[in-house]
C-alpha cells in the first residue's frame, strides 16, 4: 500500500489539514491517496472521525476494500448504503465508528432527520472525503451537503471538518470558451471550499508512465442505404402529427431533441386539459423511442418495444378514449407490415420461395447439404444475414456461410441490418478474441438498448463461438418499458466481471464512474451523445496495458460531432484547471469568497421562492385529478408525507377511486418501518398511480406525483416533483392517524 511519488506530491497540502481537490486520471490511485490521508488524519487529529461520500452504491463496497487495506484493521470502519435493509440508525453508526463510507443521500437524510438515532451533524466529522467531486454543483446531493458546510463557515461555527475532493474530470460546465471554463472550475473550488487543486507537476512523467491512455479508435459506418422499417415508423408519426394539426417534423424524428419536444408537448396538453392531444404526444414518444432503438440495435428490437407498449396499454387501461382507439387501430393496421420489414425488408416473393425450397430439401433425414448461387458478393452476404434472421430456418439447425471472390466492396449490407452492429461485432472479435482473459464494456444510452444489445450478442453465432459471457449493468429502477435491475443485481454483475465469470458488460452510465477492473482492456462507446465528463469517465474504465477505447457512430452524425467537441472540451478543461492553479493565491482566495457569497445569496433567494411556492395555495383549495381521465379523486389536504419522502393519501374514502393488484411490488431492499404492497391504479381508467405501503401497522396508498394533475384556483399544474407542488403537505403523524381511525370505528 505504499504511495507513488506523484501521489505523495498531490496529498501534501491535505496532510497539513488544508481543503484540496485531487485531480488525477482514472486508475492513477486517487482512492489509495485519499485512504492514506484518512489514515494520517485518524493518527494525528484528536477525536478524529472520517466520512467518505460516494455517488454510486457499488462504490461503497469497492472503497471499503481500498480503505480497509490502508487502515489495516486498526480503526472501526462501517459502510452504509440504501440497499442494506434494516440497520442501526445513521447517527448511531457514525458515533460508534472512526470511519464511515456511505452514499451521499444517506448523509443528507441524516442531516435533516429529527430522530436521535438517525440524526447527525456535519461538525461530528473532522474529515469529509468527496468521491467524484465534480458532481458538487447546482441541486445535486453533494452540493446540498457542502452548502450546509458553507453556511456553518459563514456563521463561523467551529470546528469545521476538512474537505478532500477526488475527481478525474472537473469538466467545463457546458462552456466552450476559456473564460467560462475557468469560472466553472473556480465555482467547483468554491463549492468545496478548496485551498487549491492538486495535480502532479514534478512527477507528471512518472504518472504518464504508470497510467498510459488507452488507444482511441473511431469506428465509423455508413447509414443504411434503405430503411423501409424506419420510414414506415416515421410515416405513422407523420399521421399522428396530422391528427394534432402540427407540422411534419420528420427531419427530427428519432432524435433526443424530438424527445424533449414531445415531452413538453405532453405536459402543455395535460395542464390545458387537452386529453386527446396528451395521448397523441405519449404515443409519439413511444414511436420516437422505437426509432432510437432501431438506430442503436435492430428493427426487431424496436418492434418489440412497440408491442410491449401496446400490450401494456391494452392490459392496464379500463377506459379507452376515442383518440386511443384510433392509435391502437393505427398500430394494428401496420404491425404485420412492420414485422415483415423488421425481419427481411420489403416484400420479396423469391425469398419466400427460397425458404420453402430449403425447408423441403434440408429438413429431411441424414445430413443434407446445399449451395445457393447468387450473382454478387453483396447479395451473398445479404442472403446469409436473411438466413440467420429466419426463425423457421434457424430451427432446422442450418449452418451457413458465404463463399465469394476476394476483394472488398463499399456497398452496405442488407437493408435491415444495422451497420453499427457489424462494426461492433468486428471490434469485439478483434479485442476479445485474443489470448489471455480479455474483458470489455460496451456503453449505450438506455436500459432498453442495453438489453437489446445483450439479446443481439446472444444471437450472433460468430460471437457466441468466442465464449463471450455478457450481462447488462444498468441503473436501478423499472418502468413498463424496461427491465428492473436491483442494487443487489448490480453488485453481483460487478463481482462476476471482476473475477472473470463475465468478460463483457453492456452498460449504461451507471458503470462510467469508479468501476475499477484492472484487466478491462476494451471500452466501446456505442453511438452516445454525452458530455466531456462522461467521455473521460468511460474511457477510464479501460485499465489494462495496451487497452483500446472505441467510439462507434455513423459518419456525419450528431454523436460523432459531439465526441469531437468533447475532445476539444477536455483540452479546454485542462487549460482552465492549469490557469486556476497558477492564479495569485490572494486573487484566488478573493474570487472563492466572492463566489461563495454569491452562491449563499442565490440559495437564500431560491429557498424563499420555494417556500413561497409551497404556500401559494391552501391545500384544501387544490383538487387532485387523475392525469389520464381527469376524474377528481381528492384534495391536497388529504395528503401526508411519510419519512420525509413518500406522499400518501390518508382520506379513508380515497379507496373508492383506485384498485389494488394482487401481486405485491418486489423491491430488493428491506426498509426499517415499511414494506411494499400491490400497485394501485385509477378505478375509472386504469392509469397507474403508485403502490400501497404498509407503514408500521397501517396500509397507505403512496402516490406518484406525475400520475396526478393539480387543479389550483389559478389553473391546472402537472408537478414533476412533490417538492414543487404549490401547497404545504403535512408530515404523517402515526399516533394521530391510529387515534382517528379508532374514533371512526367507534362512531361506525
Amino acid at each position: 500500500m505504499e504511495l507513488r511519488p506523484y501521489q505523495w506530491e498531490v496529498i501534501m497540502p491535505a496532510l497539513e489539514g488544508r481543503n484540496i481537490i485531487i485531480w488525477l486520471p482514472t486508475g492513477a490511485g486517487k482512492t489509495r491517496a485519499a485512504a492514506y490521508v484518512a489514515k494520517r488524519h485518524l493518527e494525528t487529529v484528536d477525536r478524529a472521525k472520517v466520512v467518505v461520500l460516494v455517488n454510486r452504491v457499488h462504490l461503497v463496497t469497492q472503497h471499503a476494500e481500498e480503505f480497509g487495506l490502508m487502515l489495516g484493521g486498526r480503526w472501526a470502519v462501517a459502510t452504509l448504503s440504501g440497499d442494506m435493509g434494516v440497520r442501526a440508525g445513521f447517527g448511531h453508526v457514525a458515533r460508534s465508528h472512526d470511519l464511515l463510507i456511505c452514499t451521499a443521500e444517506l448523509l443528507q437524510t441524516a442531516l435533516s432527520s429529527t430522530e436521535e438515532e438517525e440524526h447527525t451533524e456535519l461538525t461530528a466529522f473532522s474529515l469529509i472525503v468527496v468521491d467524484e467531486c465534480h458532481h458538487t454543483h447546482k441541486d445535486t446531493v453533494y452540493n446540498a451537503i457542502l452548502s450546509r458546510y458553507l453556511e456553518l463557515k459563514m456563521h463561523r461555527q467551529q470546528p469545521l471538518p476538512q474537505v478532500l475532493g477526488l475527481t478525474a474530470s472537473p469538466g467545463t460546465g457546458g462552456h466552450a470558451k476559456l473564460e467560462g471554463a475557468i469560472e466553472h472550475i473556480l465555482q467547483l473550488c468554491a463549492n468545496l471550499d478548496t485551498w487549491c487543486i492538486m495535480s502532479p507537476e514534478t512527477y507528471r512523467s512518472q504518472l504518464l508512465e504508470h497510467r498510459p491512455q488507452p488507444c482511441k479508435k473511431y469506428h465509423l459506418c455508413q447509414r443504411r442505404s434503405q430503411d423501409p422499417f424506419g420510414d414506415l415508423i416515421k410515416k405513422l408519426m407523420a399521421q399522428i402529427h396530422d391528427r394534432l394539426e402540427m407540422p411534419d417534423l420528420s427531419q427530427d424524428f428519432g432524435t433526443q431533441m424530438y424527445e424533449q419536444h414531445v415531452v413538453e408537448l405532453c405536459q402543455t396538453a395535460t395542464e390545458a386539459g387537452l386529453q386527446p392531444r396528451r395521448v397523441l404526444a405519449l404515443h409519439l414518444r413511444r414511436y420516437n423511442d422505437a426509432l432510437l432503438i432501431h438506430d442503436a440495435v435492430r428493427a426487431v428490437d424496436a418492434l418489440a418495444s412497440l408491442r410491449d407498449f401496446y400490450d401494456w396499454e391494452r392490459t392496464t387501461k379500463t377506459q379507452v378514449l376515442h383518440t386511443e382507439r384510433w392509435l391502437l387501430a393505427l398500430f394494428d393496421d401496420h404491425k404485420d407490415e412492420l414485422a415483415r420489414l423488421a425481419t427481411h425488408g420489403p416484400e420479396n416473393p423469391k425469398l419466400d420461395m427460397l425458404e420453402q425450397i430449403l425447408q423441403a430439401q434440408l429438413g429431411g433425414p441424414g445430413s443434407p447439404r446445399g449451395i445457393v448461387f447468387t450473382r454478387t458478393r453483396q447479395s451473398a452476404h445479404s442472403l446469409l444475414l436473411w438466413l440467420q434472421q429466419r426463425p423457421g430456418l434457424q430451427a432446422m439447425d442450418i449452418r451457413a456461410q458465404t463463399l465469394t471472390g476476394a476483394g472488398s466492396s463499399s456497398q452496405s449490407v442488407h437493408m435491415t441490418q444495422n451497420p453499427k452492429l457489424d462494426m461492433l461485432e468486428q471490434i469485439l472479435q478483434a479485442q476479445l478474441g485474443g489470448p489471455g482473459s480479455p474483458r470489455g464494456i460496451v456503453f449505450t444510452r438506455t436500459r432498453q438498448s442495453a438489453h437489446s444489445l445483450l439479446l443481439w450478442l446472444q444471437q450472433r453465432p460468430g460471437l457466441q463461438a468466442m465464449d463471450i459471457r455478457a450481462q447488462t449493468l444498468t441503473g436501478a429502477g423499472s418502468s413498463s418499458q424496461s427491465v428492473h435491475m436491483t442494487q443487489r443485481d448490480q453488485q453481483e454483475v460487478i463481482r462476476k466481471f471482476q473475477v472473470g465469470a463475465l468478460n463483457l458488460l453492456v452498460a449504461t452510465s451507471v458503470a462510467e464512474e469508479g468501476l475499477d477492473i484492472a484487466k478491462c482492456n476494451v471500452v466501446v462507446r456505442y453511438g452516445l451523445l454525452t458530455n466531456e465528463i462522461s467521455m473521460v469517465q468511460a474511457r477510464g474504465r479501460a485499465r489494462a496495458n495496451q487497452s483500446v477505447y472505441s467510439f462507434v457512430a455513423t459518419e456525419g452524425s450528431r454523436e460523432l460531432r459531439r465526441e469531437l467537441t468533447n475532445e476539444a472540451l477536455e483540452a479546454l478543461m485542462e487549460q482552465a484547471v492549469a490557469t486556476v492553479q497558477k492564479m495569485d493565491p490572494a486573487e484566488y482566495q478573493a474570487k472563492i469568497r466572492d463566489l461563495q457569497g454569491a452562491a449563499a445569496v442565490k440559495r437564500a433567494a431560491r429557498a424563499s421562492r420555494r417556500d413561497s411556492q409551497r404556500r401559494q395555495f391552501l391545500a384544501e383549495h387544490v383538487r387532485l385529478l387523475c392525469v389520464n381521465c381527469m376524474v377528481a379523486v381528492g384534495h391536497g389536504s388529504d395528503l401526508r408525507r411519510v419519512a420525509g419522502t413518500h406522499h400518501v393519501n390518508v382520506n379513508p374514502n380515497f379507496s373508492i377511486y383506485y384498485t389494488v393488484s394482487r401481486e405485491h411490488v418486489v423491491i430488493d431492499r428491506v426498509f426499517k418501518d415499511w414494506k411494499p404492497g400491490g400497485t394501485i391504479s385509477c378505478r375509472h381508467c386504469g392509469e397507474s398511480w403508485g403502490l400501497q405501503m404498509v407503514y408500521k401497522s397501517v396500509t397507505l396508498p403512496v402516490l406518484k406525483v406525475r400520475s396526478l394533475l393539480l387543479e389550483t384556483p389559478q389553473g391546472r399544474i402537472q408537478a414533476r416533483k412533490w417538492s414543487r407542488v404549490p401547497f404545504l403537505v403535512e408530515d404523517f403523524d402515526f399516533l394521530q392517524h391510529c387515534a382517528q381511525s379508532l374514533q371512526d370505528l367507534t362512531l361506525d
